[in-house]
């Protein structure tokens, strides 16, 4: 975590939610339009403070829970390196719902250093059905196409609920132990919904030495609690204008939130 987590004591990852790509319902056929309103984002994220970039194709609904299709990746790809040219931080990608090789190749091609992976041990009913981790393939797969890619993996991840008794502590416990997570993932049951900080707190204690990031939720009212517990956060639907989540990134949100962080 030396490139990330070393350097600042509490970390913000800017979240660039990309509009709908080519091959998905929502389509509208300007990729070079896109690809410019990604960039913005990313920008705005740099020019607020954050640390990080998660990229991800946050306009692709419905979503598979299985390989996206090759046209969903190659538009990742040219956002991507468009995004890497044009900001100096660090970027990572989160392929929905839980294409982990994609996210993996995506690295490899366009110098990210971490992915999100939102099962990746265990089982989860959603609402793509039932989605099994494969901590099995993507380990090995990384170490052939992006050793240097870190796994930030959910815990009981949101649009989600475990298979089984599965509890919040087992599942953090075998994505570390038996998953080789680099990072943990807590969120709230939806997009834009804070987590329980009951949950949060009971996936420290359970794995008080990996690193512990929120995955939704996170605004400028309550950051300052549960940084008590996490180590970073990744935030994308309060950082926008207005907090309209189809708006641009607000610059001054980030920066906003980045004080409240260090305060």
């Amino acid at each position: 975590m030396k490139t990330l987590f070393s350097t600042h004591p509490k970390v913000l990852i800017g979240v660039v939610h990309l509009q709908p790509l080519p091959g998905s319902p929502r389509w509208r056929g300007n990729l070079e339009s896109l690809i410019e309103f990604a960039v913005n984002d990313a920008r705005a994220y740099e020019s607020g403070g954050a640390h990080a970039l998660f990229i991800e194709n946050f306009g692709d609904i419905p979503f598979t829970k299985g390989s996206v299709a090759p046209e969903t990746i190659a538009a990742m790809a040219a956002a991507g390196r468009a995004v890497r040219q044009a900001v100096k931080l660090p970027i990572g990608f989160n392929v929905l719902r839980n294409d982990a090789r994609a996210a993996l190749a995506l690295c490899a091609v366009c110098g990210g250093a971490f992915v999100r992976i939102n099962v990746h041990t265990g089982a989860m009913l959603t609402d793509q059905g039932l989605i099994e981790g494969n901590a099995y393939d993507t380990l090995r797969y990384r170490q052939r196409v992006c050793p240097q890619a870190q796994i930030f993996a959910d815990v009981h991840v949101k649009h989600a609920v475990p298979l089984g008794n599965w509890s919040i502590e087992d599942a953090a416990r075998d994505t570390v132990e038996r998953g080789l997570a680099d990072a943990l993932i807590v969120s709230g049951a939806g997009t834009g919904l804070a987590a329980d900080l009951a949950d949060v707190e009971r996936v420290r204690k359970t794995a008080p030495h990996t690193k512990l990031l929120l995955g939704s939720g996170v605004t400028l009212a309550n950051v300052r609690e549960f940084l008590q517990a996490a180590d970073g956060a990744i935030v994308g639907s309060s950082l926008k204008a207005g907090g309209a989540i189809a708006k641009p990134v607000d610059a001054k949100r980030v920066a906003a939130l980045v004080r409240a962080m260090n305060a």
